[in-house]
């Protein structure tokens, strides 16, 4: 396996530019995933690294080797795509030993890495099957297969579970995380969806129209988040944005002057009796998800709310609360998105 060291990378389609002096060490071993809006640049940095784009300036090592100008196929890395790109007239194991065997690879050979392959992929009973035969979950791991047999430096995946229905996705999600424990290697992987961000990564980095926005943990970005966009990007549901003209004074007085903005996340708010709270509120629409419900709230000053509370809480749609949480709850952000770091 390899490290992975981007340069101050920047990318342009003619005028438009689509990453911005993006600098990055991706550690050997680890799993590090590119999360962020539509267009935010996830994809294009994914595919630069694989040589599928020409960047258009600033330097990529794979291993400590300048692969800035090299062929994909000379960069040593595999890369799974979000619709799995399947030969349907070829047998599964057709299909993993397809890159290898225009690769030169002699036949005992391949016959080992797909056997190897399939036990860790428990494809064993497929290999004679076609992908028509398969099932979503079966297809996206034929996919994986395809790029373990190359035993690449590194893996790239770009949203690879997109195409699956939600109880697959989660599947696949440990299926994934057991594979890198498993081959202890270096893994790129490209997601919109910050649940498997956070239940995924090693590291996070968070993008924004072009730029690196944050690097961290998933913990890390979900305690002590670099910016407004990335406190509202990480965790579900979304974090809470709160005026600072808007909050009682019971909390003005516990907050920086260049506050703009607080933050507060839905699981750390209280509920109480109406006047009891920091401020009052309306409950809109009550969604209830067995072990846990979400209220959707209303304030006085016409700000939204979402509270995470317990599945068996009483509260009712059209009831007037009150809202309380603890001062050490509360993220700051000045007129500009940024945190403010406080004690």
């Amino acid at each position: 396996m390899a490290t992975v060291a981007l340069d101050r990378i920047n990318k342009s389609y003619g005028t438009i530019q689509a990453l911005f002096d993006v600098s990055l060490q991706i550690e050997d071993g680890s799993f590090v995933v590119f999360v962020g809006p539509s267009g935010c640049g996830k994809s294009t940095l994914l595919r630069s690294i694989a040589g599928l784009e020409d960047i258009s300036s600033g330097s990529i090592f794979i291993g400590g080797e300048d692969v800035s100008n090299a062929h994909p196929a000379d960069r040593d890395v595999a890369m799974v795509f979000q619709s799995y790109a399947l030969y349907p007239h070829m047998s599964v194991r057709s299909n993993m030993e397809f890159g290898m065997k225009v690769g030169g690879i002699d036949v005992a050979e391949r016959r080992v890495r797909v056997a190897d392959a399939a036990r860790i992929l428990q494809l064993e009973d497929y290999l004679d099957r076609k992908p028509a035969q398969l099932s979503g979950g079966q297809r996206q791991r034929v996919a994986i297969g395809r790029a373990i047999v190359k035993n690449p430096k590194v893996f790239l995946f770009d949203e690879p579970l997109s195409n699956l229905d939600a109880k697959l996705r989660i599947q696949m999600r440990v299926e994934l995380e057991a594979l890198h424990k498993q081959l202890e290697a270096t893994m790129v992987y490209v997601t919109h969806d910050q649940v498997e961000a956070m239940t995924m990564a090693d590291k996070i980095v968070v993008l924004n129209e072009g730029r690196i926005e944050q690097v961290g943990t998933p913990m890390q970005l979900y305690h002590s988040p670099a910016s407004e966009f990335v406190a509202g990007f990480i965790g579900s549901p979304s974090m809470n944005f709160i005026k600072a003209s808007d909050v009682d004074e019971i909390v003005s007085h516990d907050i920086s002057a260049d506050t703009a903005t607080i933050g507060v996340r839905p699981e750390h708010l209280e509920i109480t009796a109406i006047n009891k709270g920091i401020f009052n509120a309306k409950v809109a629409v009550k969604e209830q998800l067995g072990g846990e419900s979400y209220l959707y709230l209303k304030a006085a000053t016409g700000t939204d709310i979402v509270v995470k509370t317990d599945g068996d809480n009483q509260t009712m749609s059209g009831e007037e609360i009150g809202i309380n949480f603890s001062r050490d709850r509360v993220h700051q952000f000045d007129a500009a998105g940024a945190t403010i770091q406080t004690d």
